[in-house]
């Protein structure tokens, strides 16, 4: 499939794979890249500068494919890591969690192109004039740190896509063949996959995050967060019960100490659901299977197209999914 999004970052397929903080190792961004989607090293939530560029060697190790690094802000001061990555030479460096207007320059100069995760198309906007290559543009389905507003991808990506010039991203709520081929009708030019990704052979999460990822339904995950201005969404638990309750009736210690990045780690990576939380969209929904990555890539290829071609005799045209998008 050709789009302006796999022209610009040189892939095969209009498919990038989330930031993931704790879980987008070297290695499994190389699963990805060599199914041909556009794959992602996490910085921020590493241990340190040095740590990220032993996962850049580990992927490197794996695959020559163009690959991301993803760059948090927000949780703790990301200089440092922001150099490391950019002195690793990825294909493109992508901004979330904050605002994007210091860094921008500075991976620009390099060559290197910006990716801006928005959830609102004055973010969109702003990120287009602080010169982003592409922009994702997440709904309040995806998992997560989500937007204040509540909107929706089907409403959010339209409005991005009318207003923007660069390429525009969905992402939130997006796990199929149909996701993608929804997300191209919308003016997209490919998706990223953050849920859908987790629920993979290569994927290094705990079998026990994976399992939940199977049971849960679209209607079970929950917001938590709103309180401090930074919604999230993640899959129902013991712990995030304990959230939940504090954030509804108050307690002695704030809000953030409950959701720390360790405690992420711990459900994550521990599977450990009564101390920590696991992050989750309403695309839990679709998932029914634990692919490998290139199964799951090819087979939301596959499905795209299949619906394509389904959609072609409504409109009385045949053609591909590819040529529309283009």
């Amino acid at each position: 499939m050709r789009t302006r999004l796999t022209e610009l970052l040189g892939v095969e397929h209009p498919i990038i794979q989330g930031g993931l903080a704790h879980i987008a190792t070297g290695a499994f961004a190389a699963a990805v890249a060599e199914a041909g989607a556009f794959a992602q090293i996490t910085a921020t939530s590493l241990p340190t500068p040095d740590d990220l560029a032993r996962e850049v060697e580990a992927f490197r190790a794996r695959s020559a494919k163009p690959f991301g690094i993803n760059v948090a802000m927000g949780h703790r001061p990301v200089d440092a890591f922001l150099e490391a990555a950019i002195a690793a030479r990825p294909t493109a460096i992508s901004l979330t969690g904050g605002n994007p207007a210091p860094y921008i320059p500075r991976i620009k100069a390099a060559g290197i192109l910006v990716l801006v995760l928005v959830a609102s198309l004055r973010q969109a906007e702003k990120a287009e004039a602080l010169g982003a290559d592409a922009v994702i543009a997440v709904g309040q389905e995806g998992g997560g740190h989500i937007g204040r507003d509540d909107v929706g991808t089907l409403v959010l990506v339209r409005r991005v896509a009318q207003a923007l010039r660069v390429p525009v991203v969905a992402s939130g709520g997006v796990a199929d063949g149909a996701g993608l081929l929804a997300a191209l009708a919308l003016g997209a030019a490919g998706v990223e996959l953050g849920t859908r990704f987790l629920a993979t052979v290569e994927c290094p999460v705990h079998p026990r995050y994976k399992a939940a990822l199977l049971e849960a339904g679209e209607t079970e995950t929950v917001v938590v967060g709103r309180s401090t201005g930074a919604p999230g969404r993640v899959l129902p638990g013991p712990w995030v019960d304990v959230i939940r309750r504090h954030e509804q009736e108050g307690g002695e210690a704030p809000l953030w100490t409950l959701m720390t990045a360790e405690h992420n780690r711990r459900g994550a990576l521990a599977g450990d659901f009564e101390r920590g939380f696991v992050w989750a969209g309403q695309g839990v929904g679709l998932i029914r299977d634990v692919p490998s990555v290139r199964d799951l890539v090819t087979r939301m290829v596959r499905e795209a197209e299949a619906g394509w071609h389904d959609l072609a005799p409504v409109f009385g045209r045949a053609g591909s999914p590819e040529a529309a998008a283009r």
